[in-house]
């Protein structure tokens, strides 16, 4: 007989999982936001976090608790879309777990078990943050933060970060692949393997990092290439979205979301970090590389496409949006998938369409303040115009 708390705290669960979510009444004509988080700590399976006998278990304690669920890879799969979110536990470890849907804005499930990844690195602590690839050799690769503590210094929360790569057919079964390995970075997170091979070879967005935290010589986000990916060596990276001045990837920026494959271009939906008094703020930025030769960018809007609002900057890591999925349909409608505050997955909608519109059309930053002046005084001074030309 199951303790009468399991029945209540299911019947609750069951209505979060299930409630209807819908649009708020937010507006810039890119994207929508929706009311509800898609994913938060409360959709974990109970059977997940209590032992439901009570004999072993009179008092129904949660036995393995759950801190957070947020940053997911995202992918659409015999017509649901799923994500690979990154659970964190109480304990503060990290693991993969997939949750599916077929409206892609709500009534996201998880799956009966955890993602289990072959454990072929002893050293490895933690892992987390996994973009996923449905790439042309027919495999769906999970590429995703590999952490170890660093071995050669006596600061015990020195850390060394590395890609870690995996693949799978179906999200239940991975095979591990070493983990990549690139000669100019250090130290790499928010890796990203690109879903068409360039020049027949394996085509990465990297971040290269002096340290775990701070990016030290770090330029931006790297690009190179792989010959085997059963042996993923990166022999040179190329610069693409870099970092700038007072901008917002001051502190640093790295690939969000796989970039999407348009007419116009590589998609990219990444994200950027300044400092401020308060500490590191993230942001979701836009821009679009060649398609055919990623490592140009070709257009790059100003500022931020998501910032936190609200109770999104409230979390364990305050004032951060984070996106590391976003899935694009074939009607052209687009689901981003970012997380806040490092505590709870939200959607975003929008239209290839309107991305690229706000790609190419918005203006790029003028980088001083007096020359963003004139850039608004330009759009005051058409509409203006347009207005005189147009009265109501």
């Amino acid at each position: 007989m199951y303790h009468k708390e399991y029945l209540k705290q299911l019947e609750r669960q069951n209505e979060l999982i299930y409630l209807p979510n819908k649009k708020t009444d937010f507006y810039n004509g890119i994207y929508e936001r929706w009311e509800h988080p898609v994913l938060t700590r409360n959709h974990i399976p109970l059977h997940w976090r209590y032992d439901l006998n009570p004999e072993t278990n009179p008092y129904f304690i949660e036995r393995l608790g759950v801190n957070a669920v947020f940053n997911a890879g995202a992918i659409e799969l015999d017509g649901k879309i799923c994500l690979v979110a990154r659970v964190e536990g109480n304990d503060r470890k990290s693991f993969f777990a997939v949750a599916e849907s077929t409206t892609g804005v709500d009534n996201f499930v998880f799956r009966d078990k955890p993602v289990i990844l072959p454990d072929i690195y002893p050293n490895e602590t933690n892992v987390y943050d996994m973009r996923l690839t449905k790439h042309e050799d027919g495999w769906i690769y999970g590429v995703f933060c590999s952490e170890s503590r660093d071995e050669n210094s006596s600061e015990l929360s020195d850390a060394i970060a590395q890609a870690g790569i995996a693949r799978t057919k179906d999200l239940n079964t991975w095979e591990r692949l070493p983990n990549l390995n690139t000669k100019q970075g250090f130290q790499q997170r928010n890796v990203c393997l690109l879903p068409k091979f360039v020049n027949g070879k394996y085509a990465f967005y990297t971040r290269p990092m002096d340290g775990f935290i701070e990016t030290g010589s770090g330029g931006g986000i790297g690009y190179g290439l792989v010959e085997d990916i059963c042996n993923p060596v990166i022999e040179k990276e190329t610069l693409t979205s870099i970092r700038r001045y007072h901008t917002i990837t001051e502190a640093k920026n790295g690939s969000g979301a796989v970039p999407i494959e348009t007419e116009r271009g590589w998609l990219h939906i990444a994200h950027g970090v300044r400092n401020t008094a308060a500490g590191l703020r993230y942001v979701i930025y836009v821009f679009v590389t060649d398609l055919n030769d990623p490592s140009k960018v070709i257009a790059e809007p100003s500022g931020y496409l998501i910032a936190p609002l609200g109770n999104e900057r409230v979390g364990d890591v305050s004032n951060v949006v984070f996106t590391n999925g976003a899935v694009a349909a074939k009607d052209g409608s687009v689901f981003i998938y970012y997380a806040s505050s490092d505590t709870r997955l939200h959607v975003a909608t929008s239209h290839i369409d309107r991305l690229l519109d706000y790609a190419f059309g918005n203006p790029s930053d003028p980088l001083r303040s007096a020359d963003c002046v004139k850039q608004r005084c330009d759009l005051i001074d058409r509409n203006l115009e347009f207005m005189r030309k147009n009265p109501m």
